[in-house]
């Protein structure tokens, strides 16, 4: 270690050492938001006048963050037409396990993300992966982490997979005038890709964190009872009960089958589908909710068709009935609820009653609660009604549009080529796909704005802010430079050291951060000592793309990290020994794969 560059730091770079020691202690030690405590410690700096306003600002304007925040919206136009359903339908089939759903998901993520960038894939996973995991009741904090993992550990297998490829690559042209092959490096990141899957797949029991939502943890006293049909030409047709998802969905569980008008009470989860089956559920609130968005699936209702407001401009009300209201006493189809209040019950529920009836044949009791299908006016025209208490909006639904699912998801294949083939780039790529979503009416306005994780957004910015003191500091040259001597002449250790100079920056900065400091260290020692400058290179390359620790070092972390409802030290907890495991991989592979030749 170089002592004499340690004592010659100003007070800046030692003030920035003490605000990320202090950073970690408050995110290891206690629950307060990450947001929160990043924001707080670029407000430190911005006073002790570390940083200027310009730079503590910057991340806001950053080019990977304003991705982060474009790909929001795809996503949600993914989620709002159903594309998120057919991308599970085609890669992702019923788990029996939580190992089962980490095998099924983790291994096409990978292969997929081996020769795409790695940010859209994770876009275009995250809502399939959160309904693929409620439909069978697996907490989302189960497959959130490992989705990132997957889409990252493959980063090395090709040079068009991430971003620090990209720029490493491009660094190496400008300096040496030649770059590395598409897969000069596959020797490298297959093993390792291989290893890290496995590696999650084996410790997730206890590695992996188990939250669900609160929702989840208490039963809802308004049991609902809910009418669903199998669409004539949907997916569902021929499909066993257990096959098509409805046996464990959470919150909820199919009570009969009506078919040719025989009910079928207590149906086998091996019992097939047919085209018009009027399937019967009963649970909470949302898991009536949830039911609207699978495909294949409608309210068994036609009244939902002769509203006069268009599906994507309804939302779900709940409404409980009044003893004013003039429909007590008489069935809903004799007293034409829709025609008298523009509104369709989609459920009902009744004191925890298990009601048999169709919908239609219920007769309105007072103290009945409805959910309803309805313009969103509805609420404040009815909030003061006499026949209704307690109207209130359900929050997070809106009618899914399958029947733009194919143009969502032909907008997110073309995000993908133009950002993985052209000269383009991933924001300008994204800002255009999430311009295509709100043009086509993929998703509303409403609901781009709703899609956008600001606490994700604000953590990555200050984030970077952090990372811009650590290098004008002066304390990333000082911590790379030392423990690049630390290795005292040895090629091997000059490697290893190399490695982790990168890989710490990687977690604590970023990626594209990281690699930029070091990469012109490893051509300055590949040439002390004589070498070629390869396995070096591949070294800054490796370390860049296969940070696991924090969700600081890369963009997609943070975007699973809300989602999956995680604490900072879940990523400490598997992506430490996860580092670890990459790192001596590499070690072992990067010299078969690159001999240190004299250069």
């Amino acid at each position: 270690m170089d002592v004499a560059s340690w004592t010659q730091l100003g007070w800046e770079a030692w003030l920035t050492l003490g605000v990320i020691v202090l950073v970690f202690s408050v995110l290891i030690r206690t629950e307060i938001s990450t947001d929160v405590v990043l924001i707080g410690a670029v407000t430190l700096l911005l006073f002790a006048g570390v940083l200027n306003a310009k730079e503590a600002l910057a991340g806001l304007s950053n080019e990977g963050i304003i991705t982060i925040a474009v790909l929001y919206v795809v996503v949600a136009g993914l989620d709002a037409t159903g594309g998120s359903t057919v991308i599970a339908e085609r890669f992702l089939s019923r788990p029996k396990s939580v190992t089962g759903a980490l095998i099924k998901m983790m291994f096409p993520v990978t292969f997929v993300s081996a020769f795409m960038n790695n940010t859209p894939v994770v876009a275009m996973f995250l809502p399939v992966v959160n309904d693929w995991a409620k439909q069978n009741r697996i907490s989302v904090s189960k497959l959130m982490i490992p989705l990132s993992y997957a889409a990252v550990l493959s980063g090395t297998v090709t040079m068009i997979s991430t971003s620090t490829n990209l720029l490493v690559n491009g660094m190496l042209i400008s300096a040496k005038g030649e770059g590395l092959g598409m897969f000069a490096l596959a020797g490298v990141g297959i093993p390792i890709t291989f290893a890290g899957i496995l590696f999650v797949i084996a410790t997730n029991r206890w590695l992996l964190p188990d939250r669900r939502p609160p929702i989840e943890q208490f039963s809802d006293i308004r049991e609902y009872s809910a009418e669903m049909m199998v669409e004539p030409l949907g997916p569902l047709v021929g499909k066993s009960i257990e096959l098509a998802g409805l046996r464990q969905l959470p919150n909820t569980f199919l009570a009969e089958i009506e078919r040719d008008g025989e009910i079928m009470p207590a149906v086998s989860p091996q019992e097939k589908l047919r085209a018009n089956d009027r399937l019967v559920f009963v649970g909470a609130v949302g898991a009536v909710v949830d039911l609207q968005k699978i495909r294949g699936l409608q309210p068994a209702t036609d009244q939902i068709f002769k509203l006069d407001a268009p599906r994507d401009r309804r939302g779900l009300i709940e409404a409980v009935v009044s003893p004013q209201c003039p429909l007590i006493g008489q069935t809903i189809r004799a007293g034409e609820f829709r025609s008298v209040y523009n509104a369709v019950i989609i459920a009902l529920a009744r004191s925890g009653e298990r009601l048999n009836q169709k919908i239609g044949d219920i007769v309105l009791q007072a103290g009945d609660t409805l959910l309803l299908e309805a313009h969103h006016s509805f609420a404040e025209r009815q909030r003061n009604s006499h026949h209704f208490y307690l109207v209130s909006r359900v929050e997070d639904f809106a009618p899914v549009r399958y029947d733009r699912a194919y143009t969502a998801l032909i907008i997110l294949l073309g995000m993908v080529v133009l950002a993985s083939f052209t000269n383009l780039g991933m924001m300008k790529a994204a800002m255009l796909a999430s311009g295509a979503m709100l043009f086509t009416r993929c998703c509303t306005s409403a609901q781009a704005r709703q899609s956008v994780e600001w606490k994700i957004i604000l953590s990555v910015a200050a984030a970077f802010a952090l990372g811009t003191a650590v290098e004008k500091s002066g304390l990333a040259q000082v911590a790379a430079g030392s423990l690049s001597a630390a290795a005292g002449g040895s090629a091997m250790w000059s490697l290893f050291g190399i490695y982790g100079a990168t890989l710490i920056l990687t977690e604590l900065i970023s990626h594209s951060a990281a690699v930029s400091l070091i990469f012109p260290i490893a051509l300055a020692t590949a040439e002390g000592l004589g070498l070629d400058y390869l396995p070096f290179v591949a070294a800054v390359t490796v370390a860049g793309s296969l940070g696991f620790a924090t969700p600081l070092g890369y963009q997609t972390h943070m975007m699973v990290y809300g989602p999956g409802g995680y604490r900072f030290t879940d990523f400490l907890r598997i992506g430490i020994p996860l580092d670890l495991l990459c790192w001596a991989i590499a070690m072992v592979t990067i010299p078969m794969v690159l001999p240190f030749r004299p250069g």
